[in-house]
């Protein structure tokens, strides 16, 4: 009757200690993957059968899903690479399902040889041809050509694996990750990716202070769930992870500090009198700095004013300082876009919901800078053209001098150039950008009286709107083109790379100083090189001497970038030298030698209208405006409007035609700065060529 207790007080003992053993030898799993983009992957993956969510590990360091590699993780989402590829088998979609994870609904399925018609696809065939003109699907490849594209309902969590197989389609071709932009209307395109939800299965086991968001798998609809740190806290919230800490988390805080806990004596005392002390000395000086600030900002603000609503022709919306700082969110690091050299841009919010992007004039003591801003505006509020960049707003409050521009979320042609961002741009694409660019510098000087001579074409002056539209921005250097007796303009201004070396020695401004720099763009369009590079051999730092000394050669094949497959057909062997040749005559030492800019755009748009019709790529699906990447309609094939089906960005202009017209000591004057050149190595992607 005694011993039988004590059995069960035993048994309960084990039971209620075992846990806590077995939690001191865990399976062990692997999360290294040496040699690779990522040498260690965050918990819960890694590439044993101990880890929650298996992936692969190759010897070379790739990160693995089926036959598919990982290109990045996140909190709820991995994004897998999901090359182009003709007849790969529809089934191989498969590999994309698991208890862990699941595409979700925001992408879309590409695919090859479907029985049922796609109405519902979120992405303009457009963009899709634009990215994958150059993919030919028929022949000896496999496939037949026919691509279709297939989008879930949005109001679905995950892409519905059955629906995707009653399509009655053959092969998967590729897919295209999507994302919204914070809160506005724009997407992010992610081409040739497909974006994976995963989670942890089983029921919720997170840590302390974490969320767990529960989620029923498409695959089996078992329960699964993910850990989320609640505000104040950091962290992966997973209990069998690093969980959740908290930001304020101090071995000495404030309530350790006041209890004595910290060591020493009287901190109450000497806290307070400090407390006491520096509040008073703050209050005093910052009395006497708003009275000096207040007295300075109605002055400076009762003469910017004064100039401001002075200046003719100015019609657009004036914004508080106060509205700025709310939109840019205090001028926020995280919304910056770039620098220039009069200035930093930001993106921005108004309070109506649209996106702006915000360029913050640097303060100047010569006075230049409300000369810039208001030659600026003046500018950009008397021109209207679909490839001229908008001027939205302004303001001149607080001592600020602010302007708002369109949002252009695809960044510049330099950066797509250098593959800072995308895979680069097919020849027809960049042909039509030239051919936008063009035309739009041609109105600038042909279409307005008096001209505007732009002054500072660049690439990375080029920007790209939601549908790859060229436009041209930066009209800070730009100035009404009246001659004056002298002919002579004050001093020469531009980028080092790009300035007319007739304008730079004689300080001559005319049409033709544009038409010069647009040369150099040309040749950044077919060669991918920047316009000024010190890593190139010392004569061969400056780009258009680079290209002029080839072209005489007959050895512009050297220059062309690989990556446009010059030889691939007769029309792009051609076209690509027509535009060297034009380039050629751009970069002319006379300016009398240079045709005009709307000889210019007409010679570029005959050169890309002799392209014969034969698409490699054919693509189903219903027309897209209702879920477009802009929410506008499609750009009509309008070349005189500087409207395509086909947008990209504007290239970095070249430079001089003559060697020792423009020497490489040339880079090193005054006017070198951070914004001359597109970046440190150029273009929106991820990798340049160098």
């Amino acid at each position: 009757m005694i011993k039988l207790p004590k059995i069960f007080i035993i048994i309960l003992i084990l039971i209620s200690i075992s846990p806590s053993i077995l939690s001191q030898n865990p399976v062990t799993c692997n999360q290294s993957c040496p040699g690779g983009q990522f040498p260690t992957v965050p918990y819960p993956f890694g590439f044993t059968s101990g880890c929650q969510i298996h992936l692969n590990c190759t010897t070379k360091g790739d990160v693995l899903i089926g036959e598919f590699s990982v290109q990045q993780f996140g909190s709820d989402s991995l994004l897998v690479s999901l090359p182009a590829k003709c007849g790969r088998s529809i089934t191989t979609l498969t590999q994309l399902y698991s208890k862990n994870y699941a595409p979700m609904s925001s992408n879309a399925i590409l695919m090859e040889n479907c029985t049922q018609q796609m109405k519902n696809c979120m992405i303009p065939m457009t963009t899709l041809r634009t990215h994958l003109e150059i993919v030919n699907c028929s022949g000896s490849q496999g496939g037949d050509g026919n691509v279709s594209c297939y989008s879930s309902d949005v109001s679905r969590v995950f892409v519905d694996y059955e629906n995707v197989m009653r399509m009655g389609c053959r092969f998967l071709f590729s897919g295209v990750a999507t994302q919204w932009i914070g809160d506005s209307t724009a997407i992010s395109l992610d081409i040739q990716m497909v974006r994976l939800a995963w989670w942890v299965a089983g029921s919720c086991d997170c840590s302390a202070h974490a969320d767990c968001v529960k989620i029923v798998s498409p695959v089996d609809r078992s329960d699964g769930y993910r850990c989320k740190c609640k505000s104040g806290f950091v962290g992966d919230g997973y209990k069998a992870s690093s969980g959740c800490r908290s930001l304020k988390d101090s071995s000495c805080n404030p309530s350790k500090y006041f209890s004595g806990d910290c060591g020493g004596s009287g901190r109450i005392g000497v806290l307070i009198g400090a407390v006491v002390v520096g509040a008073s000395l703050i209050v005093c000086i910052g009395l006497i700095i708003c009275f000096i600030r207040r007295r300075t900002i109605l002055h400076s603000r009762s003469r910017v004013s004064r100039q401001f609503y002075e200046a003719k022709g100015i019609t657009i919306p004036i914004y508080t300082y106060k509205e700025i700082e709310k939109a840019t969110n205090s001028f926020s690091d995280k919304q910056r876009l770039g620098n220039g050299a009069y200035g930093t841009v930001y993106s921005g919010k108004l309070h109506n919901g649209e996106w702006v992007a915000i360029k913050r004039i640097k303060h100047r003591s010569d006075g230049d800078s409300l000369d810039q801003v208001m030659n600026e505006i003046k500018l950009l509020s008397s021109v209207s053209h679909p490839n001229l960049v908008r001027l939205l707003g302004c303001s001149v409050d607080n001592d600020e001098q602010i302007l708002l521009y369109e949002f252009m979320p695809n960044g510049t042609l330099s950066q797509h150039l250098q593959k800072e961002r995308g895979n680069g741009l097919p020849w027809l694409v960049r042909l039509t950008i030239a051919c936008e660019t063009a035309q739009a510098i041609a109105y600038l000087h042909s279409n307005l009286d008096p001209p505007i001579y732009h002054r500072d074409v660049k690439s990375s002056n080029i920007l790209l709107d939601y549908s790859f539209k060229a436009k041209v921005a930066d009209f800070g250097l730009s100035r009404l083109g009246i001659m004056e007796s002298s002919h002579i303009s004050t001093a020469p201004q531009g980028t080092p790379g790009y300035l007319d070396p007739e304008y730079h020695q004689n300080f001559h401004l005319s049409d033709k100083s544009d038409v010069y720099s647009f040369g150099v763009v040309l040749i950044e369009i077919i060669t991918a090189f920047k316009a000024l590079d010190f890593s190139r051999k010392h004569n061969e730092v400056n780009l258009a001497p680079l290209a002029v000394d080839r072209i005489k050669k007959g050895c512009l094949d050297e220059i062309i970038d690989p990556s446009l497959e010059h030889n691939k057909d007769e029309w792009t062997f051609s076209s690509i030298h027509k535009v060297a040749e034009l380039a050629f005559r751009c970069l002319a030492f006379h300016s009398e030698m240079r045709p005009s800019m709307a000889e210019v755009a007409a010679e570029l748009e005959r050169i890309r209208d002799s392209r014969e019709d034969n698409s490699t790529l054919t693509l189903e699906g219903s027309n897209c405006s209702s879920v477009s990447i802009v929410n506008k309609k499609q750009m009509s094939k309008n070349v005189e409007n500087g409207e395509s089906d086909k947008k990209v960005l504007l290239f970095d202009s070249m430079n001089s035609t003559n060697e020792r017209n423009v020497s490489t000591d040339y880079v090193d004057d005054q006017w070198l700065s951070k914004s001359s050149s597109p970046s440190s190595n150029g273009r929106i992607g991820s990798s340049s060529r160098m």
